[in-house]
């Protein structure tokens, strides 16, 4: 690799004088400051950043960690992180767990099986000397895998921290629960089923708290037989939409997409038409919901802006280098209600 001091020699100057141009410092001549910036663009010279955190005690890197890159919420909250972190002139490291494809959903509660795959990744991310983690969950719960000591600030991505000192950017279930609701009673409907992903899930717990406040506003008693659990995939979606069209309810609100497209599948096999005979609601946006027919209404997740506002936190934190004073608690970013054909009157 080639070096200040070797740039130096070449262009016949002193490497502070070269040290000076690459970080914009004007107090040299045009002809020199050309020279040297011709020299390092001909061969193609790249600073040493690690070598430059080493010097400066920062290194302007940011670490994403993220439990697995293949949950549908991970891509656009890592993506819209670094985009933010580039405008901001830092560079970001993407590390990557692989809990659900190591263990699938059998990790949840064993905080110590998810330390013998987190520790080392915190420390490797600590020894390159990063300036902050941001950690990115796969499903909303509470997360006591970080140690409060960590030497640098962290802010936690569609989970919670289990830590005061970290803060955390999370979905607003409760409102999104509840707006979906509500549209359900605006279009006349009394008769809401509901049905959730498992029923220790926070976000199961958030919407359905979102769900009852609605009908309680609404002057709608609350049917404990209507609510059903899931377990987020297509096939419980089905089995519980039958179980709720023989109650006799008029609409059903989906807590995901997949759920929701279970329940087209049992209307369309038993010849019920959805939008019509019974209106379905869902919750994500994910593709899928755009392709059914009628196209689903649903709630859509802003994770991009969940990533954004991730980034933004942690890097304010480390811009007023006062890491004591990091934001803390939990910001909530509500979802956008997406209208189609898939709700209309009883």
């Amino acid at each position: 690799m080639i070096t200040v001091k070797e740039i130096a020699q070449i262009c016949g100057v002193s490497p502070s004088t070269v040290s000076n141009i690459l970080n914009g410092k004007s107090n040299m001549s045009e002809e020199t400051r050309q020279k040297v910036l011709g020299t390092i663009k001909e061969i193609g010279y790249q600073p040493n950043f690690f070598a430059q955190s080493m010097r400066k005690q920062n290194s302007r890197i940011i670490s994403i960690i993220t439990e697995d890159l293949n949950q549908f919420s991970t891509g656009s909250i890592v993506e819209a992180a670094m985009a933010y972190c580039e405008d901001h002139d830092y560079r970001t490291i993407l590390m990557n767990l692989r809990l659900y494809d190591k263990w699938s959903d059998t990790w949840f509660d064993d905080e110590q099986k998810v330390k013998t795959v987190l520790d080392p990744v915190v420390q490797a991310a600590l020894s390159i000397r990063v300036d902050g983690l941001i950690y990115v969950a796969g499903h909303c719960r509470v997360i006591n895998g970080l140690s409060p000591d960590l030497s640098v600030p962290v802010v936690f991505a569609y989970g919670l921290s289990g830590c005061e000192k970290y803060p955390s950017v999370v979905i607003d279930d409760e409102k999104g629960g509840y707006d979906i609701t509500k549209y359900m009673i605006s279009k006349g409907h009394k008769k809401i089923g509901l049905i959730g992903g498992a029923a220790e899930n926070l976000h199961t717990k958030s919407r359905l708290l979102g769900y009852q406040k609605a009908l309680f506003e609404g002057n709608i008693l609350y049917n404990p037989f209507w609510v059903r659990y899931g377990d987020w995939r297509r096939k419980s979606g089905y089995e519980e939409t039958g179980y709720l069209v023989r109650e006799g309810v008029t609409a059903i609100f989906c807590m995901n997409d997949n759920m929701a497209a279970g329940a087209y599948d049992y209307l369309y096999e038993n010849h019920l038409e959805v939008g019509k005979d019974i209106s379905i609601a869902g919750y994500d946006d994910r593709e899928m919901a755009d392709y059914l027919r009628p196209g689903l209404t649903t709630n859509r997740i802003e994770l991009r802006e969940i990533g954004r506002k991730t980034a933004e936190i942690l890097i304010r934190s480390l811009e007023e280098e006062q890491q004591e004073s990091t934001e803390s608690g939990v910001v909530r970013i509500p979802c956008r209600l997406i209208e189609r054909m898939s709700v209309c009157g009883p």
